[in-house]
This record gives C-alpha cells, structure tokens and sequence, in this order.
C-alpha cells in the first residue's frame, strides 16, 4: 500500500516535490483517489451548495487539480469558476473538462495574481495539507475574498494534523479578518485506502 501515489503524495517534503508528483500523477488522479472512496469533492460541493447561492460569481476554485470538487457544482448551475494549480498536468486534465471560465498556473503559499476582493466565494478542496500548500495560504484567500464572501475548504483533523493549521484558523479568527460559520464532523476521506485519515469541510466568512 505504501507504493500508491495517494500514500507517496503524503510523504513528499516541498512544493517542487509535490508539483512533479501531481504532474507524472495527473492523468490518474481521479481513478486512484476514487478507488480510496474519496470524499472530500463530495462533501465540499455539498457544503458549498448549503452556503452559496447559485447567483455568485466569480468562484475561485484553488488548487483545482483535474477539477474533480467543481463538476458537480457547475451541473447543478453554478457559473465562472475559475480554477488555480500549481501543477501543468493537473491543469491540462481540467481544461479537458470544460467546466472553468479560466485556469491558471499559480501556486498556493505564494502572492496569487488576482485583485483584492475579486471572488464572491472560493472552495479549497484537499489542498492546504503538509507539503502540497502551507498555512499562510489562507491569508492570500481572504484577500482576493470579497467582503461577506465565504471559503470553504477541508482540513485536516486526525492526531497527524501539524499544529500550524488549526492554529492559523484560531489566529484569523482572533484578528478579525474571517469568522467561523459551519464544520462537518470528522469523516473518514478515504476510507477504503487510508482509513486513519480524517478531514473537516469548514465555512469562513470574510468580514
């Protein structure tokens, strides 16, 4: 089991690592991380029909991958999806789709090459973990959130979690700049491949 690019992309140890893993991984992706019973597009798009309108626009969708948490949303009507990742290949199997308005190269940790205030709402599906994207990536989703918008993104929630995540949930909120509307529960994300492994879907509102 531990040979499996879902085991691997848990151990790699910097963005450049993670970037080549998801580039040689992409055309795979989706079939090995469904075969785990992979959850968290499902309950992300759940969360985000409960909170946002079908009249917002733009959606940013950072760290899209092959776009697996956004076909969903965009059949049941939602428009202007705009999708970011750090990985070529990833990107190549989204365009694929044709379900974004536009993709973009971009990385998350780093500045991201939009506007102050420009999303009415963003979705983060499985993205802000150890070696894929750090927790400062939340400061620049809050700044190219539109006042009142909302981000909704898993995390990480079993005794692995590295403490700066939460933490920089706890330091947001304590600054002012987002507050806390809804978590799920801890589930299982892949319970047929990694079964010790939990997340969280969470809603933040920027104010």
């Amino acid at each position: 089991m531990t040979n499996r690019p879902v085991d691997q992309s848990y151990k790699v140890q910097t963005t450049e690592d993670a970037r080549d893993a998801y580039d040689h991984w992409s055309v795979q992706y989706e079939a090995d991380l469904c075969a785990t019973g992979y959850r968290i597009p499902a309950m992300i798009a759940t969360v985000f029909s409960h909170h946002i309108p079908l009249s917002a626009t733009p959606i940013l969708d950072a760290g899209c991958g092959g776009g697996i948490q956004a076909e969903p949303l965009v059949e049941i009507g939602y428009k202007n999806l705009v999708g970011i990742d750090f990985s070529e290949g990833m990107l190549e199997v989204a365009k694929q789709k044709s379900i974004y308005s536009s993709l973009k190269q971009q990385t998350m940790g780093e500045i991201l090459d939009f506007p102050d205030n420009h999303f009415e709402a963003v979705i983060c599906s499985g993205v802000i973990t150890p070696g894929h994207a750090p927790a400062n990536s939340f400061d620049e989703l809050i700044r190219v959130t539109d006042k009142g918008g909302k981000i909704i993104f898993s995390l990480r929630s079993d005794e692995k979690q590295m403490p700066e995540y939460p933490q920089k949930l706890e330091e947001l909120s304590s600054s002012g700049v987002w507050e806390h509307v809804f978590s799920t529960r801890p589930f299982h994300s892949m319970p047929y491949g990694e079964p010790d492994v939990l997340h969280q879907v969470h809603v933040y509102k920027v104010v």
